[in-house]
């Protein structure tokens, strides 16, 4: 008969507890679940779903107004909630270690990479200073690391956000813990890095034998990653099992829902032409960012180069590609956040690219930009009322007439118009970007730029965002210039697409004739790389 091993990490029957007055007496109920050596277990759910209170509650990093008031947490044979504070901080990082979602956030912006890992060997390690070093240099090897001498002195904000979140992997992975959480690693990164990290991670957590629990909202990543799924709504603890019994046949309809809400990535047959003269028109744009001066090498970086497209009121056109192909520095080049270096762009009649700073204050009425962080392009000592009629006062349309306008539009973002008078931190995060919709429509543009509107929200929220774009455009025929790196979300909204490389267009079309017969091997690398893109999901939905 063979040995059964104990599971690196049991959690039985956990509720966590939330202060006074919140919309809830528990953030979490009823959770058991168990994570194996060598095993990755995904926790699923939409935001609020408690998925990061779990991994609070087993880090020991709980608020102080927030507690565990039942269940139990082992780590082994350990009881995680008998440890002091002291005793807790012993296990993390020897024990167990995590990976946040924003490394920019989680990393010490002050201290070098190497510094940072420097610093948690000398706190767990008896190892000399040069030992310590050449394990930093051997970790930022084993996470694939491009030239670890330069990575160890640079500042985070000197590298990409694929490096970043290589190095917080590296500093979790370091001490070679028995249990690895990983919370949203890989949200905000784009498909090709995203795949390198996915794959990482599985390739360290096969060759240490390391218990991985990882949580996400995106069904892609499941399919790609999962052994075991743990599907949780609003805090309990819906279906759980194995990662194809449950996304190929679901038992419950919340998970139905979760699987039906993935968009595709099978573009569908366009069936309306658009016949219109362009509402905007770009014409080999370029943008160059000089470097250097005064007895240093000047450099000069081509972050877009001759970039040309239309875009026709009723059109969508997207523009994929990774971080650092030039998406976001077109966009702002248009709406002149920036100026562009040469070429030309043309709001129906106005010349974007020209004219005199009033000429341009009057044309940027026409053309708005939704940017991905509402919470961070919202202000939130304003409230939303005044967020949206900010722009139309400004324009000189009276106060009362701004506010009727304002009242209309959160009707057509399927909000009450009772909200205006709130904050935007009482809203969740699809709420928020519905009002920054909201916001940008309020004076009545012709283009609507969409910046990763919808890259950071959960997959229902984004099917609901991406249905409400699709209802407003044809409402008010917008045309709409669509920034992703989700390909999916592009594969079922975008009427054309251009893809971008090194800030060069290398293959544009119909998104249908684009997905379904790349003829670049960017495009080729970029679609390949779509996490879950083998899963049908699919059949799974119609179960």
């Amino acid at each position: 008969m063979s040995e059964t091993r104990a599971p690196v990490l049991s959690v039985r029957d956990l509720a966590v507890a939330l202060p006074a007055g919140a919309d809830r007496a528990l953030a979490v109920e009823h959770i058991s679940f168990d994570v194996g050596a060598g095993e990755i277990v995904c926790l699923l759910g939409e935001s609020g779903s408690g998925k990061s209170v779990i991994s609070f509650a087993v880090m020991g990093l709980l608020p102080d107004n927030v507690h565990v008031s039942a269940g139990e947490i082992r780590l082994g044979d350990t009881n995680l909630l008998s440890l002091t504070a002291a005793q807790l901080r012993e296990l993390r990082g020897d024990e167990i270690a995590m990976i946040f979602q924003e490394p920019m956030t989680a990393l010490n912006p002050v201290m070098t990479c190497g510094a940072q890992l420097d610093e948690l060997l000398s706190e767990h390690t008896a190892f000399s200073a040069a030992e310590r070093h050449a394990k930093t240099l051997a970790m930022f090897e084993a996470v694939k690391l491009p030239e670890p001498e330069r990575i160890f002195a640079s500042y985070p904000h000197q590298l990409s956000g694929g490096q970043r979140q290589r190095i917080m992997i590296a500093m979790a992975l370091i001490l070679e813990p028995k249990l690895l959480i990983a919370d949203e690693p890989t949200t905000a990164l784009d498909v090709t890095t995203q795949a390198e990290v996915l794959a990482l991670i599985k390739t360290l957590q096969r060759e240490r034998g390391t218990a991985v629990l990882f949580i996400t909202h995106d069904m892609g990543v499941v399919a790609e990653i999962a052994d075991r799924v743990v599907v949780l709504q609003q805090g309990k603890q819906v279906e759980s099992g194995a990662k194809h019994e449950v996304l190929q046949s679901p038992r419950e309809d919340y998970t139905r829902m979760l699987i039906a809400a993935v968009p595709p990535i099978d573009p569908p047959e366009l069936h309306h032409h658009f016949a219109d003269a362009p509402a905007l028109s770009v014409q080999e744009l370029c943008k160059t960012y000089s470097s250097g001066g005064w007895l240093q090498k000047r450099r000069e970086t081509r972050a877009a180069t001759l970039v040309s497209f239309d875009v026709r009121p009723g059109e969508t056109v997207g523009i994929v590609g990774e971080s650092g192909s030039g998406k976001s520095t077109v966009a702002r080049c248009i709406t002149r956040l920036i100026d562009p270096s040469q070429g030309e762009v043309h709001l129906r009649d106005v010349k974007l690219h020209a004219g005199s700073r009033e000429a341009l204050k009057a044309a940027r009425k026409r053309i708005q930009i939704v940017f991905q962080d509402p919470y961070r392009s919202l202000d939130p000592r304003q409230r939303v009322g005044e967020a949206i009629i900010e722009g139309p006062v400004n324009f000189g349309v009276p106060r009362e007439q701004a506010l009727a306008r304002a009242r209309e539009l959160m009707t057509l973002v399927r909000l009450s118009p009772d909200v205006l008078s709130r904050y935007p931190n009482e809203f969740s995060g699809g709420q928020r970007q519905r009002i920054s919709i909201a916001r940008a429509l309020a004076l009545d543009p012709e283009v609507l730029i969409c910046d990763e509107a919808v890259s950071a929200l959960d997959v229902s929220v984004q099917a609901q965002v991406l249905k409400l774009l699709e209802e407003i455009q044809a409402e008010l025929n917008l045309a709409i210039l669509f920034i992703t790196h989700d390909l999916r979300v592009a594969a079922q909204i975008c009427d054309r697409v251009l893809v971008m490389q090194h800030g060069i267009v290398v293959e544009q079309g119909t998104t249908r004739d684009v997905f379904r017969a790349p003829t670049h091997e960017y495009t080729r690398k970029l679609l390949a790389s779509a996490p879950g893109r083998a899963f049908q999901f699919a059949a799974a939905a119609a179960t």
